[in-house]
Formats: C-alpha cells, sequence, structure tokens
C-alpha cells in the first residue's frame, strides 16, 4: 500500500498488546515502518546490508510469545471514523484504539532496533551487528545484491546529507517529516527508544530541510529511501567460488593444524607461538579479493570505484597481491604510511576490491578499493634502494567525476593517473593559459595516463597543469570535466558557478571547460596551493557579484572560491577580480574561512568586503553580496549604504569598518572575514 502517514499521533501505549495486534499493525503497515528503520540505520552498512536490516528490524519487532489481548482481534484496515460520520460506537472507539496503541507499540520497537545500530562499541567490527542484534535475523539473501532505485541529483544529495548526521537525527528526521510527528512527540519518541539526547536531535533535524519542506517530504517518499520496491543485481561469482574452495582449503588446514597439535603434545613440545595480531584470514587473502567485470561500469546505477575492472599485467600475480595484502593486514615499520586527512590506516575488515596491478615508473603497484570508503595504494620498488610506501585515502561517495582517476605514480617528471573505464577522451591543458587549446593525452591499455605535470606546490606560480576528461556516451553522462592535482591519491574536481541572471532561478555549479569558467580559474587557481595534501574533494568558483567601480572604472568580479572535502567540512576564499591587464593576474583574496557552509547549497548567502585604491590616488571600502542582498550598510570610521548587492564608499585605508546586509526575506548578513 501508499505510504501514507497515518493520523495515529501516540508516541506510546499503556499497555502491550497482543500478538494479533501487532501483527495486524505490522503488516498494514509494514513499509512504512520499513522506510522508517531504512532511514534511521547507518549509510555505512551499505545499500544491500541496509536494506536487509531494516526488514529485519520490523519483523522482529513481533512479540515473541502471545500476550492477553486488548480486545477482540482488529481487522488490518481499521482506522479511526473520520469526523462527520455519525458518533462511532464505544466497540469502534476500542478498536481503533487498540490499533492506534499497537502500532505506536511496533514503532517504537522498530525505532529501537535500528538506533542500537549506531550504538556499537567502537572495536566492534563494523561487518557485525551491535551485541543487542546478535541472534539471526531474517530475511537473509545469498548470491544477490538488493538496493532501492536509484534516484536523482536532489535525493542523493539528501542521502549524502542524512549519512553525516548522527541516527538520532535521521530518527527525527522521519518521525517529523514520515510520521508527521510534533516536535514534543518526536522527542518523547526518541527518548523512549534510548536516544541519549532527544531534544538535541529533534532540533537538528528541524534545521535539515527546513527551506523547503514539501519537497524534501516528497524526496523522502521517493523510491530513494523505499527498501521495498528494489532492483537486483548478482553478488561477485568469483567471490562465491573463491569462498568456497577456501572453506575447502580451510577444513584441510585445520585436520592438517589438529595432527600437528596431537603430535607436538605426543613429543612434549609446547607447539608454534602466536605472531602479532593481524587483519581477518580472508581480507588478506588474494583469491578472496573483489573484482568487477570489465563492462559491469555501462550496466549500473552506481558510476564509482565498485564499477572499476581490475587491471595491469600483474592483476593475477598472487605473490605480488599477497604482499600487498599482508602488508596492509600488518604494516612493518620500514613501510611508509600516508594518510590523507579524515581517512584510517587500519587493516581490512573484509576482502578489498581490486583496481590494479602492475610495473609503473619502477615499482610494483598495486591499487584496492575498501569498501566504499577508502582507495589504498601499495608500491614496492623493483630493484635498487626504496622504501615500500602504504598510501590511504578516502573516497566515499565518489562519482563520475571524483571517481574518474587515482594517483598511480608520482615522481619529479610528473604524475601518472589510473583512468576509470568510462572515461572516453583525455586530454590537458594549463589553466593559466586560458585560450590554449587542450593538448591530447596518451592512455595505456591498462588505463595509466603518461606524466603530467604537477603544478607547482610553492613559489612561482608559472603554469597549473590539469586533466580535461570526457566520459562514455554509454552511461549517460557524455560530458567534459577538469581534474587537478593537489598531493592526494584522488585528484579534485573543479567546477564553476557563473553570475547571476536578472530574473532567472539560481544557478547551479557547472563543469569548468567553459570561456567564462576557464577566464575565472586562470586568476584564482594559484590560490589553491593552500589547499595542497588536505584531503580535498572538489572546487567550485562562484561568481556572486560583479560591481561597477567607483570614477568611471570597469567592473570587477567578486568569486567564492569553496573547497569540499571528502570529510565534509568546506573551506571558503573570496577573491575580489578587479580589471588587469593579463589574463592570469591573480585575484585579491579578501577572505579566508575554514570549517563552513558558506558558497554551497546550504550557506547560499555571502556577503564580503575590501579596500581598494582608484587610479586617481583615493581610497574606498567595496562591498559586495550574493542575489539574495538587497542593502548593504558599513558602519565604523564612517558610516554608508546602498540598496542592492554591491556599494562603494569613500574610506581611509586604515579605516575600522563593520559591514551588514539585509536581505530580501528577511534577516540580516555579516561580512564573512
Amino acid at each position: 500500500m501508499p505510504i501514507h502517514p497515518s493520523r495515529h499521533r501516540s508516541t506510546r501505549s499503556s499497555e502491550r498488546p497482543g500478538v494479533q495486534q501487532a501483527e495486524a499493525a505490522l503488516v498494514e503497515h509494514y513499509p512504512r515502518l520499513v522506510r522508517l528503520a531504512y532511514l534511521v540505520l547507518p549509510p555505512s552498512l551499505g545499500r544491500h546490508r541496509r536494506v536487509l536490516a531494516a526488514h529485519a528490524a520490523v519483523q522482529r519487532a513481533l512479540p515473541a510469545r502471545r500476550t492477553a489481548t486488548a480486545g477482540p482481534p482488529v481487522p488490518l484496515r481499521t482506522r479511526v471514523p473520520a469526523q462527520g460520520r455519525g458518533v462511532p460506537s464505544p466497540r469502534h472507539l476500542a478498536a481503533a484504539h487498540v490499533a492506534s496503541s499497537a502500532y505506536a507499540w511496533v514503532r517504537l520497537r522498530v525505532l529501537r532496533a535500528a538506533l542500537a545500530y549506531g550504538r556499537r562499541p567502537r572495536w566492534w567490527p563494523a561487518r557485525i551487528p551491535a551485541p543487542a542484534a546478535l541472534r539471526p535475523a531474517l530475511p537473509f539473501v545469498r548470491g544477490l545484491r538488493l538496493f532501492p532505485r536509484a534516484g536523482g541529483a536532489e535525493e542523493l544529495a539528501l542521502d549524502r546529507t542524512l549519512s553525516t548526521v548522527s541516527a538520532a537525527v535521521r530518527a527525527a528526521f522521519a518521525l517529523r517529516l514520515l510520521e508527521e510527528l510534533t516536535d514534543l512527540e518526536a522527542t518523547v519518541l526518541l527518548a523512549r527508544a534510548g536516544a541519549s539526547d532527544a531534544a538535541g536531535a529533534v532540533r537538528a533535524a528541524g534545521r535539515l530541510g527546513s527551506a523547503d519542506r514539501p519537497r524534501t517530504e516528497s524526496l523522502l517518499r521517493s523510491a530513494e529511501f523505499d527498501p521495498c520496491t528494489l532492483q537486483t543485481r548478482p553478488s561477485d561469482l568469483l567471490r562465491r567460488r573463491h569462498r568456497l574452495r577456501a572453506v575447502a582449503s580451510a577444513a584441510a588446514l585445520c585436520v592438517m593444524a589438529g595432527g600437528l597439535v596431537v603430535l607436538a603434545a605426543e613429543n612434549g613440545s609446547d607447539g608454534p607461538q602466536d605472531g602479532p595480531a593481524r587483519a581477518g584470514s580472508a581480507a588478506v587473502d588474494p583469491a578472496a579479493l573483489l573484482r568487477t567485470a570489465a563492462t559491469e561500469w555501462a550496466d549500473t546505477s552506481r558510476v564509482d570505484f565498485t564499477a572499476w575492472p581490475a587491471r595491469g599485467d600483474r592483476a593475477r600475480d598472487r605473490d605480488l597481491l599477497g604482499r600487498a595484502l599482508r602488508t596492509w593486514g600488518h604494516t612493518p615499520r620500514t613501510v611508509h604510511v600516508s594518510t590523507s586527512p579524515g581517512t584510517l590506516s587500519v587493516p581490512p575488515a573484509q576482502p578489498p576490491r581490486l583496481l590494479y596491478a602492475g610495473e609503473v615508473d619502477g615499482a610494483a603497484v598495486v591499487l584496492f578499493h575498501d569498501g566504499g570508503v577508502r582507495v589504498v595504494r601499495y608500491a614496492e620498488p623493483l630493484t635498487g634502494a626504496g622504501a615500500t610506501a602504504l598510501d590511504f585515502a578516502r573516497t566515499d561517495d565518489a562519482d563520475v567525476t571524483t571517481g574518474a582517476a587515482v594517483v598511480v605514480s608520482r615522481r619529479g617528471d610528473g604524475t601518472r593517473f589510473l583512468l576509470a573505464p568510462w572515461v572516453s577522451e583525455t586530454t590537458t591543458r594549463d589553466l593559466l593559459a586560458p585560450n590554449a587549446p587542450a593538448r591530447s593525452l596518451t592512455v595505456g591499455r591498462d588505463g595509466v595516463t603518461a606524466p603530467v605535470s604537477s603544478p607547482s606546490p610553492g613559489g612561482s606560480c608559472g603554469s597549473w597543469p590539469v586533466m580535461q576528461l570526457r566520459s562514455s556516451e554509454r552511461i549517460a553522462e557524455n560530458h567534459a570535466f577538469l581534474l587537478t592535482d593537489l598531493g592526494d591519491l584522488a585528484p579534485v574536481h573543479l567546477t564553476y558557478t557563473p553570475l547571476p541572471g536578472k530574473g532567472a532561478p539560481p544557478r547551479g555549479p557547472r563543469e569548468a571547460t567553459g570561456g567564462p569558467a576557464l577566464l575565472s580559474w586562470a586568476r584564482t587557481v594559484c590560490s589553491l596551493r593552500a589547499l595542497r595534501g588536505s584531503g580535498v574533494r572538489a572546487v567550485n568558483n562562484w561568481a556572486f557579484a560583479r560591481q561597477p567601480l567607483p570614477e568611471g572604472g570597469t567592473p570587477a568580479d567578486w568569486v567564492c572560491t569553496r573547497a569540499d572535502t571528502w570529510q565534509g567540512p568546506g573551506r571558503v576564499l573570496v577573491q575580489f577580480l578587479q580589471p588587469a591587464a593579463s589574463l592570469d593576474a591573480p585575484g585579491a583574496v579578501v577572505a579566508d574561512r575554514p570549517d563552513t557552509a558558506l558558497c554551497s547549497r546550504f550557506g547560499q548567502h555571502v556577503l564580503a568586503g575590501t579596500h581598494w585604491r582608484a587610479p586617481s590616488g583615493r581610497w574606498y571600502v567595496l562591498a559586495a553580496g550574493s542575489r539574495a542582498v538587497n542593502r548593504i550598510e558599513v558602519t565604523g570610521t564612517v558610516r554608508g549604504s546602498a540598496d542592492g548587492t554591491t556599494l562603494a564608499v569613500r574610506a581611509p585605508q586604515d579605516a575600522q569598518l563593520e559591514l551588514k546586509a539585509r536581505l530580501r526575506e528577511g534577516g540580516t548578513l555579516s561580512a564573512v572575514r
């Protein structure tokens, strides 16, 4: 049945319902309860295990044994009679109360079970449910992978947002929008379900999607969050075959080990001592590695690192793969380990996916993808001196662009990348030469590029090489995009948001391959040197205002350069681009703020200011705001105001000033510093 919110407003039941009443409520509202559990469960479970866990949480909400019922059996479609249809009989009122209380009781049990998944001890393995949910649970699926139907960009953005908050906040979010509970009712229900800070979770949930609640509610009811409308794919067939072989081999080894123990006991030997703790044997077994079929990327709704096939001339070298996995599972001190910010260097908890194994620039290189969260690079020198290296980088929620390339080798003459199988065209260009055409980039049969020059990490900024790639038509994402190397395993996706049009709706980020985008990046790209090695995922240049300069000058642009990291927090640089003689003249950074939502879809209003000297020698304070600003005021050493999105006031160079803006829909905005 469609998942329409019931008007049962009860958040608690005065008495436990009987099995028949609980079953009636569960069966009638099954899709609704499963959707609630699916939204609350941790996204780190993955969509397949999250679907099964949601169904298990609902099915296990049924009481384990019969109890005394509160009344006669209740029909599955019992509802509280609508007003205006006569006075309901006491019997009907009793049945409706039982149905309402039974649903509230089952919902509480489902919510409590879903929240329990987020309260496992830190040391508890991620693949094993929390101790409270260890007993066998149905349904159990083998040989198939289940996942809800993929939604659009808005559904994906909402899913990513929900993955950054706690289970209690997701629960409050669902209770307010899907169950239509008031804040007080949701707080009481969360507290009874075991949430540690129910009131705080409800407040945090109120800030999610508050801008357009009806649209957010419709997104929650879409197929993206419906674990009852599913798609299926086969699991890794080779992995299943390897598991059967591994089980047989393990059984043979157990028999041999048992014989050795008996022999050692008979000879009075204490037997061999256990070595240091290592990762699970299956996780470091080359035979258990996951391998994606070569053409799966063109026939999947998840175009990321999980769709990469295993490539390289040593992809079947069990010795090399075994050394790489053992080094990852138990890393010696002689191995050089590097991690991007927010990335754990812990051993694998499950067999990783093999992306590449081959010889590049005098080293044997192996790339793994670990459970949708990390890309791991292992490199050992083939000859001569040199230390083995192990590099870790976060890549969760990668997509067509941010999952399009990984660093294979970085040397003095440049960086080689392994490209995604959906990349159909590869070129390079210099962002400091926006009018120069892109140059072809050679790619080997194994997907490894020729060396690409790296941007200078310091000193002069004479050039800024980037890769311009184009995705294949086979995935309906046939477009070109830019990637640049900022020192991490995963290159950074560059985008551009143009100036707002008059009377036009707000514009979103687009690929930075057009003329205006290249001109904007030519003047701002050198500021990216401050972001090297900080785990950046994507950077967007947002031209949020254009200001006519005083004394008849030509217009200047205000640009907000926002860097989003794989961890989630972003850093903002506001840059003032005044007219210049050269196309690559750097802009002036007038504000720098870390860990902020400014200049993103969750922080769409911005105000910034700077001192500026006119050709006449006079000093001014200039300010500009985004499209929602309708008035700017300056106070302090001088005072002034202007309607619209820009302001220019005569002021001494050392004037102490404060800027404020008013928004069209109400409220004020302070300048970013």
